[in-house]
């Protein structure tokens, strides 16, 4: 046989591997490989991870595309739905490139269709912690991607120990010069409350990086508002934060669903400050804004660790409106003229104002108190309010386990002061055992005074107050109360003191008709009162003025919040055309009714024989009147003269 006759047994050897590699290619599958890809992300990121398809094309950049890639739970953690999967995850590799840095480079990689189921259980276990392996310290990673986009993704996160429930619509946006940045939509649930929002943040792939990385977050809850905006250095550990945080709304106790952190009503709000996170807790620092008419600045630190928040705060206003301050106390916060209130919060403000009941009956909430635990020092440089007559405010509030501490609450007057220590204990059904000891120390009376807008006067109030009570609301511990007030003054305006400091309103005919001037020097005021089981009785009080001598006797129900006082002069001199009787102030706190008491005759003898019998149940004053006054013994020497036997 010729070598020609051979050529063509020599050409069908010499085409085989051909025609093998094209039978290859022609029924070749890449998902031969996917045990392989498996195994490899599965160890990778320290979970299970299943493809259903894998495509590869062939070029200097290589096309890897996996279908159907899906991400299994954690034990303990249901298995379906897993915690991710994606419709397709796109990879383009340079081989080129790769080979020169000695590690996979992945010029850009993309995830359609991308669905987040992450949870976690009422322990705090959550199935999002990945135990992805990182590089050794001085070390290269293996990996670098470039860019990462996302197309239509899907976020459902489920936080029951928050009582949230949100799904993010998720993708990634394009902006000239920089990597595409992560955005979404938020809706859903947050503390059992409706919420909506918008985020932007930076690059995917810089969340783990070293670097700043930018974050813009806006929420609505209901009408509550919060902007965050600054980076994060560590955004997946909530580290090295430059977060400016502003929230604003018509009431910050709605704050409570949004922050865990229990805080009573107020009126509207805006405040701003910086944030940042680390060792569990959230400080909220370089605080400045307004709570209704009430400016506000300092630092808040809230603990996130265990089964109890943990607040702490150094808190100042430069300017306080202590009607802001109602809700403290179960009143309604701010006033109708407040700006900013809204439709709703001005109903309740009049509803309170024209009800018959003064003193605050709103519940004090229990279980908010007994679930954190606070420690907030607030002071004021100045107070402002409805004639009242305080120029400072310091409080040093502690709730530990549901126990109530001021101590102290102080409010200055002037050179003087009003300071006490009040303690709320949680006791049975739902009540509070209430404590208070409150020392009012030399108030300037010409203070007291110009509160009211009268500028006249002199002279210092002293004394002591010691209640006990227990109820659900202040009204109630009042109502229930015991205790003793003792009060002392020397010097003053007797028409500020009468009108203006009981809070009577009493009216010239008032001062007329106990055949008082209207503006007559004061020589002393003492006062001896005991509350029991809710009934305020004045035991003994006393005004000594140039003129004439004033004593009140009665009763003031603080449970009924009914008045029944009467008030009897003796006069230091001859007068005509005063009552022979005793003025009887009585009926409601809101409405009270001044007149004489038909059918009581006045039996007035000499001015020094009722000078002793009014003045003879108050020497046991003499403690606290000398307290009071200091230096001026005129209510001392007056006490003292009373305390005599009389003239017969």
């Amino acid at each position: 046989m010729t070598r020609l006759d051979q050529l063509p047994r020599w050409l069908a050897w010499a085409s085989l591997p051909l025609v093998i590699l094209l039978l290859l290619f022609a029924f070749w599958s890449w998902d031969w490989f996917i045990p392989l890809a498996e195994r490899r992300a599965s160890a990778a990121i320290g979970r299970p991870v299943t493809i259903a398809h894998l495509h590869l094309r062939l070029g200097r950049v290589v096309v890897l595309t996996a279908e159907d890639v899906r991400i299994a739970n954690p034990p303990g953690f249901v298995a379906d739905p897993p915690f991710a999967q994606a419709e397709r995850l796109i990879a383009r590799i340079d081989l080129l490139g790769s080979w020169r840095a000695a590690a996979l480079v992945l010029p850009e990689v993309e995830i359609v269709k991308p669905v987040v189921e992450a949870a976690a259980h009422e322990d705090r276990r959550s199935n999002w912690v990945l135990d992805v392996a990182a590089a050794p310290p001085g070390q290269p990673s293996s990996l670098r991607i470039g860019t990462l986009r996302i197309t239509e993704g899907v976020a459902h996160i489920v936080l029951p120990h928050l009582e949230a429930d949100l799904r993010l619509a998720i993708a990634t946006r394009e902006e000239a010069g920089t990597a595409p940045r992560l955005a979404a939509d938020i809706t859903g649930t947050y503390a059992g409350q409706p919420i909506t929002g918008q985020a932007l943040g930076g690059a995917v792939l810089d969340l783990q990086a070293d670097a700043p990385w930018a974050l813009s977050l806006q929420l609505a809850n209901g009408p509550t508002r919060i902007s965050l905006e600054g980076t994060l250095r560590d955004p997946l550990a909530l580290r090295g934060a430059e977060l400016r945080l502003v929230m604003q709304g018509p009431d910050m106790a709605l704050l409570e669903k949004l922050t865990g952190v229990p805080i009573p009503r107020t009126p509207n709000y805006e405040v701003a400050g910086r944030l940042d996170y680390a060792e569990d807790r959230f400080r909220f620092s370089e605080i400045a804004g307004r709570v209704g008419q009430t400016d506000i600045d300092g630092t808040l630190t809230v603990g996130t660790a265990g089964t109890r928040v943990n607040v702490e705060g150094e808190l100042h206003s430069r300017r306080v409106d202590l009607a802001d301050l109602g809700g403290f106390i179960g009143e309604e916060p701010g006033r109708v003229t407040t700006p900013g209130q809204t439709p709703e919060q001005r109903r309740d403000l009049a509803r309170n104002e024209a009800r018959a009941r003064m003193l605050p009956d709103e519940p004090i909430n229990l279980p908010k108190l007994q679930s954190t635990d606070i420690r907030i020092s607030y002071r004021a440089d100045s107070v402002i309010g409805r004639n009242v007559p305080f120029d400072s405010l310091r409080a040093e509030l502690e709730i530990k386990e549901g126990v109530v501490h001021l101590r102290p609450l102080t409010l200055g007057v002037g050179r003087g002061q009003i300071a006490g220590n009040v303690t709320l204990t949680p006791a049975e059904e739902g009540r509070m055992q209430a404590e208070a000891d409150v020392q009012f120390q030399r108030l300037d009376l010409s203070r007291l005074m110009q509160a009211t807008r009268t500028f006249e006067g002199a002279g210092t109030i002293s004394g002591r107050a010691r209640i006990q009570g227990a109820g659900n609301s202040f009204a109630a511990i009042l109502g229930a109360g015991n205790g003793t007030l003792t009060l002392a003054m020397s010097g003053g305006n007797l028409s500020a003191l009468l009108v203006d400091l009981s809070g009577l309103r009493l009216a010239n005919a008032l001062l007329s008709s106990l055949g008082v001037p209207g503006r007559t020097a004061v020589q002393c005021f003492v006062g001896d009162l005991v509350l029991q089981r809710g009934v305020l009785n004045l035991r003994t009080v006393l005004l000594d003025t140039e003129d004439v001598l004033v004593a009140a006797t009665g009763s003031v129900n603080l449970a009924r919040e009914r008045l029944d006082v009467r008030l009897r002069s003796e006069s230091k001199s001859f007068t005509i055309g005063t009552l022979p009787t005793s003025i009887l102030i009585a009926g409601s706190f809101r409405n009270p009714s001044v007149g004489p008491e038909l059918g009581e005759l006045a039996a007035r003898g000499g001015a020094a024989v009722g000078l002793a019998a009014l003045l003879a149940p108050v020497a046991g004053l003499l403690p606290t009147i000398q307290f009071g006054i200091g230096e001026d013994n005129r209510c001392e020497a007056m006490v003292r003269r009373g305390a005599r036997p009389a003239a017969r």
